[in-house]
């Protein structure tokens, strides 16, 4: 009898999350939109956020995933040896931008009504929240986004109303076509942190009109219809020689303006969108604002854009972690779902603190910044610290929360067919664009010494706990106590210039924030358990602790706190 070998079909254990509804996987999600948007919006944006949560968990994720496996090419030159600067898209990455732009106006919502329906522009808190969740899916897209909404921001503030009104309907446009993508060109090799050694060269011309000359070192979305470009135009030395010019891609006679895109860089992540070097060979471009004080008005950009990044990093979190939740329900070891087992539990629990964190402090600044933007002195004070007390910490954590994610999965976690090796490379991302960690932590300090936002800060933060869910009694007096010690570190370290403690003060008043408007946010419906959370940032980030010392907390509380939260 002749022997035929039988295929061998095995049954999969792998749990795939492909095709859920990452709105829904959120426990928090619709609690935090009730909380954060008035009534009317948030009842009219929940089917918009039902849809992209199905669109990101499914076909978005899919396109994402395509994209980052399909990086962006340059071409310097066309078939009959003509100099161009083409970059060229994957399809993947160009559906992508068509929902961001077009379908969402995650870019536009700010500058104009009628996106999503809405008939007014929609405040921050909307637009960083559909962001949140889009991000979810796709990382890169969201750094020409977030530049495209900043740079409208920027030239609504300080350029003429002759080049708003030339400029803005491009940059805000749903139509895709007639859209104009934002970038900003800021970084030199010899100006990287250190903007006050930037060498190119704004020169004005006999006629009024600038020409700009230089080498562009990191440029993200190089082939964007306009970027903000920083040139030394003053005769004077450090920040005060620098202006604001705004660079057209395009020249009147739809030729290319003059500067060429050298080469894309080769990044670890974010290979889905195009950044390269840029050379400016008297290029034409636009004063915005006043002369010499270029760096001021980019500052107001830059601070946008690191919101931009604490958000996109707490949208990491959030996806990591509802991958290593789906992961952990339904996988099965040792007779067990590894959800059921204590030191699972565990982990989840701590990656949760940090998602969630995240996800306050991004909402605490996306208000104070709207209610700065009308006019609020205090919130324009607040929001000069909470924006870099964001972008400091929550990019730090995501690269934490991503890698336990990575590692919740297993191996398949390390394989790039599986989303959390992606998560990982982007979530490095967020700690160096727009400032490394270093230089944000130090810009905590500089709110502090240069802006007086301390008083504001504590003010914020009495006003939360004070509205609040009370501290629990027995936790009390540690609270108090580490408020105290967060409050005379920073205060200290600003005082005797210890730059050296810089990191540590911004965490600490991180962290204290984070916890007071957990416990405001746990008064509101479908959000009573941000209140635990609440006292996990006070034991955990907070208090200090022996790590040697036994934890008393019995498995039994541990297992309480975990249903109560998931």
């Amino acid at each position: 009898m002749k022997y035929e070998p039988q295929a061998v079909v095995p049954s999969s254990n792998i749990p795939d999350s492909r095709g859920i509804n990452l709105f829904h996987a959120d426990p928090y999600a619709q609690g935090m939109l009730r909380t954060y948007l008035p009534a009317d919006l948030c009842a009219h944006l929940l089917p918009h956020f039902d849809e992209l949560g199905k669109m990101a968990g499914s076909s978005l994720d899919e396109l994402a995933s395509i994209a980052d496996r399909n990086p962006p090419t340059l071409s310097v030159r066309g078939r009959s040896g003509s100099d161009e600067s083409v970059i060229e898209k994957h399809p993947s990455y160009i559906e992508l931008e068509k929902v961001a732009y077009s379908k969402l106006g995650l870019a536009a919502m700010s500058h104009r009504g009628g996106v999503l329906g809405w008939p007014d522009p929609m405040p921050p808190a909307a637009k960083y929240a559909l962001t949140y969740l889009f991000v979810q899916a796709e990382f890169g897209l969201c750094c020409p986004v977030s530049m495209t909404d900043s740079l409208a921001r920027t030239l609504r503030k300080f350029g003429d109303q002759a080049l708003i009104d030339k400029v803005l309907p491009q940059v805000a446009s749903l139509d895709f076509d007639e859209l104009r993508q934002g970038a900003m060109f800021m970084t030199e090799q010899a100006a990287g942190s250190d903007v006050s050694a930037t060498e190119t060269e704004a020169q004005q011309q006999d006629d009024g009109q600038w020409r700009l000359y230089g080498d562009k070192w990191f440029c993200s979305n190089p082939d964007a219809g306009f970027a903000m470009v920083l040139a030394r135009s003053e005769s004077k030395e450090g920040l005060a020689g620098i202006s604001l010019f705004l660079l057209p891609r395009d020249l009147p006679d739809n030729s290319h303006n003059h500067y060429r895109v050298l080469r894309l860089k080769d990044k670890l992540g974010t290979r889905s969108m195009a950044s390269g070097e840029i050379r400016l060979e008297g290029a034409y471009a636009w004063l915005v604002g006043e002369r010499g004080k270029g760096f001021q008005h980019m500052a107001d950009m830059i601070n946008n854009s690191r919101l931009s990044n604490g958000m996109r990093a707490a949208g990491l979190m959030r996806r990591a972690l509802s991958e290593a939740t789906f992961f952990a329900r339904n996988r099965r070891a040792f007779g067990k779902r590894l959800v059921e087992m204590p030191l699972m539990q565990r982990q989840l629990l701590k990656m949760t603190v940090r998602t969630e964190q995240a996800r306050s402090v991004m909402f605490q600044t996306a208000v104070a910044l709207d209610q700065a933007d009308k006019g609020s002195a205090h919130d324009k004070t607040l929001a000069r610290i909470l924006t870099p007390l964001i972008k400091f910490r929550a990019c730090r954590d995501a690269r934490q929360v991503t890698g336990d994610a990575m590692e919740v999965r297993g191996g398949c976690g390390y394989i790039e067919e599986w989303v959390e090796s992606r998560l990982l490379r982007d979530a490095h991302l967020g700690s160096i664009w727009e400032g490394t960690s270093n230089i944000v932590a130090l810009d905590v300090l500089r709110a502090i010494t240069r802006n007086n936002c301390l008083p504001a800060l504590k003010t914020h933060i009495a006003k939360l706990l004070a509205e609040g869910v009370a501290c629990p009694d027995a936790l009390l007096p540690l609270q108090e106590s580490c408020m105290e010690k967060a409050y005379q570190l920073a205060e200290q370290a600003a005082a005797d210039g210890r730059a050296d403690l810089a990191r540590q003060a911004a965490s600490a008043l991180y962290h204290l924030l984070s916890l007071a408007a957990m416990r405001w946010e746990a008064r509101h419906d479908g959000l009573e358990s941000r209140s635990n959370l609440a006292d996990m940032v006070l034991l955990h980030r907070l208090a200090p602790r022996d790590p040697c010392a036994l934890d008393d907390t019995p498995a039994t509380e541990n297992n309480r706190l975990f249903n109560t939260i998931f």
